[in-house]
């Protein structure tokens, strides 16, 4: 965890360091920029879904909020009538098989944090696999759907898709802009011209080159009770241990100081596993995690831990334009 944090701080804020780096940077991006051309030449086994297929990914390393955003688009998809399901990698995930259908029932060991917390909230039919070409057709023959939601993939150059969304947190951008192990990126910054649209994670307004939205809280959630209270329910000033295992645990953080609470932060590795040894810490406060943490620690949860439930709310111009790719992908008798 200290080095990844250190060398996500150097990519953030620039060390000399990285130069070193640069030489394994240039063959990372000679086998990705390969992949990518292999892709567009049709070479290789790569699978055409018979309905769209809609990647939501980014190009960076860590967290810009591709969960939250996944469950906007499946609510707003189901809203019109439509069948959504969704493909993850199951990162972390140890199912019996592969594919492995997920349901809400399951543990995240085995069905993995994200797909489970997707269907914990939305009930959507998913499919975990590495091999998300497998997974579309475990689920296709399962399941009679109208659009299929990728969990990132968008590197997964196997799988054919009708439109890419790329997310970026508008904080902390491409950082250095260089490609892995030099810089956060997992494809060069030149891929972005190609992608059908991008979003900033936190961006108040729209930009020139993409949408802007926000993840809003919208409750407390408690991880024994399942009991619900409002985002008042604790006073201005309130200490609580915070603990994030995400891929920008600061963003969670800085969220709870925007709801007037003092959070004493506790930074795990994203997908990081719990017990409940490892989040006893003193004083004793409540404690409040990110949704996904809640998924892993619910077994053994104490009386004062709490969720923040957050929602993903994208601008106007970006559910306009949704609006219209899904006219264009969709047969006219499946929209409203």
């Amino acid at each position: 965890m200290a080095l990844s944090n250190r060398l996500l701080a150097a990519w953030y804020t620039g060390h000399r360091a990285l130069k070193l780096l640069q030489p394994l940077e240039w063959l990372y991006r000679q086998v990705v920029l390969r992949k990518r051309e292999r892709f567009l030449a049709g070479e290789g086994d790569i699978y055409q879904p018979p309905v769209p297929l809609v990647v939501v990914g980014n190009i960076t390393v860590g967290g810009t909020g591709k969960t939250p955003l996944i469950l906007w688009l499946i609510d707003h998809c189901q809203r019109s009538g439509l069948r959504v399901g969704v493909v993850s990698r199951g990162y972390g995930a140890k199912p019996p098989q592969l594919p492995w259908r997920v349901n809400a029932g399951q543990s995240a060991e085995v069905a993995g944090d994200e797909p489970l917390l997707i269907v914990q909230r939305s009930g959507v039919p998913l499919m975990i696999d590495p091999d998300r070409s497998r997974a579309v057709r475990a689920l296709l023959a399962a399941e009679k759907l109208d659009l299929i939601l990728s969990d990132d993939g968008l590197q997964h150059y196997r799988l054919a898709r009708d439109l890419e969304l790329v997310l970026i947190d508008s904080a902390r951008g491409l950082g250095n802009g260089r490609c892995l192990p030099a810089g956060p990126l997992r494809e060069p910054v030149e891929r972005l011209q190609s992608i059908d649209a991008l979003l900033y994670n936190g961006a108040t307004e729209d930009r020139d080159n993409g949408f802007a939205f926000r993840l809003v809280p919208t409750v407390l959630i408690n991880l024994q009770t399942g009991e619900r209270r409002p985002l008042d329910y604790f006073p201005a000033g309130q200490a609580v241990h915070a603990v994030a295992g995400i891929g920008n645990p600061q963003r969670f953080f800085t969220t709870l100081e925007t709801l007037h609470w003092r959070p004493v932060p506790h930074a795990f590795a994203d997908h990081a596993e719990y017990s409940a040894a490892a989040l006893s810490f003193m004083p004793s406060l409540p404690l409040v995690m990110t949704e996904k943490d809640a998924v892993k620690c619910r077994a053994f949860a104490s009386a004062d831990w709490w969720y923040l439930a957050v929602d993903a709310v994208p601008s106007p111009a970006f559910v306009a334009w949704f609006d219209m790719q899904l006219m264009r992908l969709l047969p006219a008798r499946l929209l409203p």
